[in-house]
């Protein structure tokens, strides 16, 4: 199984200090930076788009920006979002394109190529791109998509420990309600790395939080 790793979701930042914010999430010692794309289409809710991505970049050049595009023509979006910086761009399975291709698109452009699958998903849909390599992560989500601070729903979980079973050396992401205690149920099933907005943009020293989060993880490991 891959190392653990823990990405803060710019979504529950201080969109008044996003650049303070970015830079906040690197110092605090997060592997990489979540960064939701959202189209009030596939989901019902309005976010931000490559300009934020640039930001990203800019402020801080050598964190992993991990982009989740929650649009129905994600397709439609990949060479912005490469020349904005990404690094990883994810795509649902469930969106309005050509998966195969969009997925071939992402890596054609530099980027590594991640799947997201709805919590209700099964995670069959997955599988056949997996078969074909053309996925080098996949996200499962935790809430349905669309606005922070849900309640985590463990439905997903049972997909989880498919996959896991299936591809020991897949990255296995969780994003929705994650804490320092759903942490622990994901990491059980599978989940190699935990994506956290309000958990950690809300609390005070989000280094602190990060360093427990990974001695939890540890400990889970070592049991």
């Amino acid at each position: 199984m891959p190392p653990y790793r823990i990405l803060p979701s710019l979504l529950a930042a201080d969109f008044g200090h996003l650049a303070d914010e970015i830079c906040r999430a690197r110092d605090a010692g997060a592997d990489a930076l979540h960064l939701d794309i959202m189209d009030a289409h596939f989901v019902p809710n309005l976010s931000f788009g490559p300009a934020v991505v640039a930001l990203a970049k800019k402020v801080a050049p050598d964190f992993h920006r991990n982009v989740h595009l929650m649009l129905c023509e994600p397709d439609r979006y990949v060479e912005a979002f490469a020349k904005a910086g990404a690094d990883t761009l994810q795509i649902h399975v469930e969106a309005c394109c050509e998966i195969r291709a969009t997925l071939q698109s992402i890596r054609a452009h530099g980027m590594r190529a991640g799947l997201v699958l709805n919590p209700r998903t099964a995670p069959e849909a997955a599988m056949p791109f997996l078969e074909e390599g053309l996925a080098d992560e996949v996200l499962y989500m935790s809430v349905y998509p669309g606005f922070g601070g849900q309640k985590f729903m463990p439905v997903p979980l049972e997909g989880i420990r498919t996959l896991r079973s299936r591809y020991p050396d897949l990255s296995i992401m969780i994003d929705g309600g994650i804490n320092r205690e759903t942490l622990l149920l994901a990491a059980a099933a599978g989940a190699d790395a935990f994506v956290a907005g309000s958990a950690l943009f809300a609390c005070p020293d989000m280094a602190a939080d990060i360093a427990a989060w990974r001695a939890s993880l540890a400990a889970l490991s070592a049991s």
